[in-house]
């Protein structure tokens, strides 16, 4: 049985044995240590405590990606309660819905953000303490800065990082909701450690290793990269979002900060296969490549192969209700011949996989079904959603949890599963999931739209991508320019249609419903 220990223990103990060596780095502004981003995270642990926040708690990370979040997540957990990091670039009024469902007692807020949020989490009544963080200050000066100045008016007491039981909330991932609003994915200590123990035995990292953290931190790879990069005392390089999709300064950033362990969406390594121009750089320390997310295009893979020969290559597979479920490495070279995407894989080691057709039974290997994961990797379950949370689980005859992916796949005789689809209207777009029903709901708030229907294709050079269909109550229509400002004002970049057409009435089914089967044939 594997001994549960807090997800903050591993940052404790390398600390500890290894104060000097380098923690995260901000490329080209600044760097932290382990001894320094232990201080730093206790400093904010010691003011959380001060404000309130215990243990159960949850504590909001308002900030791009920086030093200062990092040690905010870990002066979070280290005071006991749930981080819950929210998108800075998506609309103030997502993020207030988010931090005041699950009621946070204190957010953590860049200062240039903070009047935004502020009169959002307001409109919601919302008013949970406010720390503004200076973010034009790198290297964790920010925080420091915040700190000081909170020291200054009322002195907070040194206090022990709090010993959390395997079962509390070690963070809150927020999701794209069916209903038309995000819901939490609450993630347990036990959940979390289990799956950074994964990690460890699979990939083998060590303090020699430098990790790319390409993810922002309200998306589930970034448990990965923060986590386990922090457990083995290795050295984890920020990206940030203005370099992060843009492929050529990528490529040059790789390379220079000498990244060895790299995780991201496919949809990104796609980019840089075809517009980094990797050939021109020295990628020697480049030992392993992870992807999760979607499905890489086998093509796009291929031509990555050809230009990284030297790493190992693995496909991860996983909701953020389970972080990685399964896994499978890609064999090399790619073959010519193949066109199909490779599997997603076998069960990781710390979870147990079902696939089951719609009464719960276990379908025989070969056919369609479900794919069921059960373990110490799966959620807690939906903040405040206890009604989801109960769908979203089958249970056995013997009290086992199963939750149900929405995942239809295959399982081949050597216990392999296939990706074949969705069985809802859930799509991932670069590695987000997205709920096309949230897009429509969002639309819908228009005050011009009368009908909406929205609707992904498949796209060779994007993997994916969404066209809206709208109906308005009036002849004019909105123009292309406003249909696309009110969406970066009410929905974040990523659920942003890239297609917009208008009907005088969208088509419909003979119970007067929208016609989505005559919506794809038309698009």
């Amino acid at each position: 049985m594997r001994a549960i220990t807090c997800l903050h223990d591993a940052l404790i103990t390398r600390a500890r044995q290894s104060p000097q060596a380098v923690a995260v780095v901000e490329p080209g502004q600044g760097s932290i240590s382990y001894g320094e981003l232990d201080a730093l995270s206790d400093r904010l642990r010691d003011r959380l405590t001060q404000l309130g926040v215990g243990r159960g708690d949850r504590v909001g990370i308002y900030l791009r990606k920086s030093i200062d979040s990092v040690a905010t997540l870990l002066g979070a957990i280290k005071a006991g309660a749930a981080y819950v990091p929210v998108d800075p670039g998506a609309p103030a009024a997502r993020g207030a819905y988010i931090l005041d469902n699950c009621a946070v007692k204190v957010v953590v807020v860049d200062a240039t953000l903070a009047d935004k949020l502020g009169a959002a989490l307001e409109e919601r009544s919302a008013e949970p303490t406010v720390i503004a963080v200076n973010g034009s200050l790198v290297g964790g000066a920010g925080l420091r800065a915040a700190l000081d100045a909170a020291d200054e008016r009322a002195s907070a007491p040194g206090v022990s990082s709090v010993r959390s039981d395997p079962g509390d909330l070690a963070y809150i991932l927020y999701t794209s909701g069916s209903t038309g609003k995000p819901k939490g994915v609450m993630l347990s200590h036990e959940n979390a450690v289990s799956f950074v123990d994964w990690c460890s035995e699979s990939f083998s990292p060590t303090a020699a290793d430098r990790f790319s953290s390409h993810a922002p931190f309200h998306f589930d790879l970034s448990i990965l990269d923060i986590h386990v990069c922090l457990k083995h005392g290795a050295t984890l390089v920020l990206i940030g979002e203005d370099i992060g999709k843009d492929a050529p300064r990528l490529a040059q950033l790789i390379a220079d900060e000498r990244i060895s362990i790299w995780y991201s969406a496919p949809s990104i390594l796609a980019l840089l296969a075809q517009f980094g121009g990797l050939a021109k750089h020295d990628y020697s320390s480049l030992r392993q490549v992870l992807f999760a997310g979607e499905v890489f295009a086998v093509k796009h893979l291929r031509a990555l192969c050809e230009l990284w020969p030297r790493p190992r290559y693995f496909n991860l597979y996983g909701p953020t209700e389970t972080n990685v479920c399964t896994w499978h490495e890609v064999p090399l070279p790619v073959p010519p011949e193949r066109n199909t995407p490779y599997p997603i894989g076998k069960v990781c080691s710390h979870l147990r996989a079902r696939v089951l057709d719609q009464d719960g039974t276990v379908v025989t290997r070969g056919s369609e079904g479900e794919l069921c994961i059960a373990g110490p990797g799966v959620m807690r379950g939906y903040w405040a959603l206890p009604e989801q949370t109960s769908t979203g689980f089958f249970k056995d005859a013997d009290g086992t949890a199963w939750y149900r992916t929405g995942d239809i796949v295959t399982e081949a005789e050597d216990a392999c599963y296939t990706y074949l689809g969705r069985r809802d209207r859930m799509v991932k777009r670069r590695g987000y999931r997205v709920e096309l029903g949230e897009i429509e709901a969002g639309l819908y708030r228009h005050a011009k739209v009368k009908e909406v229907a929205v609707v992904a294709f498949a796209d060779e050079l994007a993997g994916l991508s969404i066209t809206a269909f709208l109906s308005s109550h009036e002849a004019k229509r909105p123009s292309l320019i406003e249909i696309k400002r009110f969406c970066a004002e009410n929905l974040p970049l990523y659920m942003i249609p890239d297609k917009f057409t208008w009907f005088d009435s969208l088509p419909k089914t003979s119970t007067d419903k929208i016609n989505y089967q005559r919506l794809k044939e038309l698009g």
